[in-house]
């Protein structure tokens, strides 16, 4: 056979990668942070990430199609095939898997006496010919995805992307080689509304895919279009009722829909470019990148990642350590997606065409998460990136009418609560991506804070705005009208909450632009978190009286209540939320009955006596429960948002050697497996954690571009800055097994005894070193030690 030659030198070539690739350099500062990526992290325990290989910020991500909703999970037994767009780490269904190929063998036929039969529609439900796999051999890296498919006599499959096309080349140990093109059916869950495709020649099929938008969403158009590098020597196209050769074209709504092509040769290449605009952007993408060989796009794709990764360079820690930290890296760069095309051509919220002509429209902004952590840390490492992000969600604005929370391809979602598009856009501000655009910013989110959307709007806005700003509070009402999955009434107290907190990051931006009666009017919305503390609340088990609680649109208190109830606290509970106080540290305070007794109630909240103990056991026995279930719980709960940044409340309360064991212990969670990410993902947000915690550096507080500091877990890092100083944070001994304190911290050389600093000293200090002890010390507990919190009381 003519490939027999070729199949062999290319076995060889794989089983060399997949060595090289699971080994890392005993130095743990791996030559090369591309290899020390495992995609596979994240893929089990819902941590919802997927394993297969996308560019940085890609439109196309080439990854397995299995059994979860989200479309993979590592013990998945089966692959049914291989889709071309993936939302990495989010919680909902509808997710992607669109465009799904597989290769097959067999023959193909009328008859049950074929291995497909043409005449069972059945045949073509990729449930039905999916196909086993191993482990073995199996690499997950940055930009690079191989696995070997056991049955059809055995096809290796690799696959790589570039920002706009996905490639896969699948190598046969048997014939006939066939590809099974499936447009009818997606991943777990998320339905395909309609379809269509042509096999346009010899080697090209041009197709769209209707598919239902994310947790209930709209629907929404992808196009695509697939080019193979072999001639088809014989093709066929399955509908419905079944499949028939030599038919070019089918297409209608919900139900099989797709084309089985038949190859000569026994490797074979498929470059697969989508669109969100329409068939001449596919077009238009595979053109432009698609006309590169396998190697030649894997080269150049892993050579960005190279670049991308290589914005922070850890030294010193376990071959584990740095495996977690360059795939949190890379988790935090693979989204928002880039959706324009290669032309500059995107589709707005209007549904019309539109064209960033010199820039980067981005989609896909899960921006309840993403504005606690991977909102800043793209902001710090890439901001050309976060300017075109930050003009992007303005052009949300422009064209849909209102700003987003959580904006899937181009249309609102209305997912989650409260008003995250607040603290995003101002920290963006903050950290200088907004230039030229913040008067523009400022009326948006002006109008978003003041105004609700019209009821023909597809936006749900601040919902809760008629009883917010007449009364201080969101109201509490389960039964309030919603637009979507989520709307904030229903979760009244911890609506209120990130209002108040949202309103005060806008307070900051209204400062600067001289907009004095804004700023003191948001500042003291910035307070309102107090109108839904009930200082009477008693948790009688636990010992501590007042907790956030939710109120009735009349003011009064709802009833029966209790602090770890499920009633109007999204996704948490009071004990969860009463530290999404951090803009107003003193109030806080004064709430719980001084520093002391916000201290015991931080060491209940961590199970401290028991962290010192056993930091991981603790970790995993006393806070993580079940992904999805947040309620009935006075822990902290590392496997979602709302208290990420409950940790560093020691630090701004004064305890600084609390956060950094807490830090220490939630960092067990992230181990170098598929079950290594703690909860979702969420389009980066935990991986997000997980750097900055890592750094030692966290942004606790929303638009004032302060970051605590904590014990860094490795001994050195360097994070590249473009346009400032490269900053080299060093921690001799620093060993990420045990318990760790700062003894002292110096920044350009200078004592620092304060627990935070601020994002101009990051950009220029060049240097942040600390000592570090192992025992707990007193470093940074004076008064003056933390740092001024925006919206206290003058």
């Amino acid at each position: 056979m003519p490939g027999h030659r070729r199949r062999l030198a290319t076995t060889a070539a794989l089983l060399l990668t997949a060595l090289t690739a699971t080994q890392l350099p005993a130095t743990a500062h791996p030559a090369d942070p591309v290899r020390a990526v495992n995609t596979f992290i994240g893929t089990k325990d819902e941590g919802n990430t997927f394993p297969g290989a996308s560019a940085p910020f890609g439109m196309t991500q080439v990854s397995p199609i299995g059994t979860h909703y989200a479309g993979w999970r590592y013990d998945d037994t089966r692959i049914k095939g291989f889709g071309h767009f993936f939302l990495s780490g989010a919680g909902c269904w509808e997710q992607g898997g669109l465009v799904s190929t597989l290769p097959t063998t067999g023959s193909i036929g009328a008859g049950p006496g074929h291995d497909f039969d043409i005449n069972a529609p059945s045949t073509f439900d990729q449930d039905q010919y999916a196909a086993a796999y191993t482990h073995d051999g199996e690499v997950g890296e940055a930009g690079y995805y191989r696995t070997r498919l056991t049955d059809y006599g055995g096809i290796d499959v690799e696959a790589t992307a570039d920002t706009r096309v996905g490639v896969e080349r699948y190598t046969f140990e048997n014939g006939p080689a066939h590809v099974f093109l499936n447009v009818g059916q997606a991943n777990e869950r998320n339905p395909v509304k309609a379809s269509g495709l042509d096999v346009v020649d010899e080697r090209t099929v041009r197709g769209w895919v209707r598919s239902k938008g994310f947790c209930g969403g709209r629907d929404y158009t992808l196009w695509f279009t697939t080019r193979f590098d072999k001639p088809v020597e014989s093709f066929g196209t399955w509908q419905p009722d079944g499949g028939r050769f030599d038919r070019r074209s089918v297409s209608g709504g919900e139900g099989l829909r797709g084309a089985w092509l038949t190859f000569a040769d026994d490797q074979v290449t498929a470059t697969t470019s989508i669109s969100y605009v329409d068939a001449a952007g596919a077009d238009a993408n595979l053109a432009a990148e698609g006309s590169r060989d396998f190697e030649q796009i894997r080269g150049q794709t892993q050579d960005r990642w190279r670049r991308e990764l290589d914005r922070i360079r850890v030294r010193g820690g376990t071959p584990d350590d740095t495996a977690v930290f360059y795939t949190s890296l890379y988790h935090v760069l693979l989204q928002p997606s880039t959706a324009t095309d290669a032309d500059g051509r995107y589709r707005g919220f209007d549904d019309a065409i539109h064209r960033a002509d010199d820039w980067t429209y981005y989609q896909f902004f899960s921006l309840w998460d993403t504005y606690r952590t991977q909102n800043q840390l793209l902001a710090l490492l890439a901001p050309d990136r976060a300017r075109d992000i930050a003009r992007s969600v303005l052009a949300i604005d422009e064209q849909g009418g209102w700003l987003p929370r959580w904006a899937y391809a181009n249309f609102e979602t209305n997912t989650m609560t409260g008003d995250p598009v607040t603290p995003f856009l101002v920290d963006l501000w903050r950290f200088g991506a907004l230039d030229g655009r913040e008067q523009q910013a400022y009326e948006a989110l002006r109008r978003n804070a003041n105004e609700v959307p019209p009821p023909d709007s597809q936006f749900e806005g601040r919902a809760g705005n008629h009883s917010y700003l007449s009364q201080g509070f969101v109201q509490y009402d389960p039964d309030f009208p919603k637009k979507g999955q989520d709307v904030d009434p229903a979760h009244g107290g911890s609506a209120t909450m990130e209002y108040a907190l949202a309103d005060c990051s806008l307070s900051l931006l209204a400062r600067i632009l001289g907009r004095t009666e804004d700023a003191a009017q948001l500042a003291e919305r910035g307070r309102n978190w107090r109108n839904v503390w009930d200082p009477a609340v008693h948790d009688p088990e636990r010992g501590f009286t007042g907790f956030p609680r939710p109120k009735n649109a009349d003011g009064t208190w709802f009833d029966p209540y209790e602090p770890i109830s499920d009633k109007g606290f999204h996704e948490g509970t009071a004990w969860q939320y009463q530290w999404l106080t951090q803009q107003d540290v003193p109030g806080l305070l004064d709430a719980v009955g001084g520093a002391e007794q916000a201290e015991k109630r931080l060491d209940t909240f961590f199970a401290h006596d028991k962290l010192l103990q056993d930091p991981a056991r603790t970790a995993r026995e006393e806070w993580v429960i079940d992904p999805y279930d947040y309620y009935g719980q006075f822990r902290y709960n590392p496997n979602n948002e709302p208290d990420l940044h409950a940790p560093w409340m020691y630090s701004l309360i004064g305890r600084p050697a609390k956060t950094s064991a807490v830090v220490r212990a939630q960092q067990t969670l992230f181990t170098n497996a598929p079950d290594g990410v703690t909860g979702n993902d969420d389009l980066g947000t935990m991986s997000a954690w997980y750097v900055f915690s890592a750094l030692g550096l966290y942004p606790a507080t929303p638009g004032t571009g302060q970051f605590i500091l904590n014990a860094p877990r490795f001994p050195e890092a360097v994070v590249q800055l473009p346009g400032g100083t490269p900053l080299t944070i060093t921690a001799p001994g620093a060993d990420g097994a045990k318990l760790q304190y700062v003894d002292e911290a110096r920044v350009a050389n200078t004592p620092k005894n304060q627990v935070w600093i601020d994002l101009e000293s990051i950009r220029t200090s060049g240097t942040i070193h600390h000592t570090l002890s192992n025992t707990p010390t007193d470093w940074a507990t004076t008064p003056d030690a933390t740092p001024p919190s925006p919206c206290a009381a003058g």
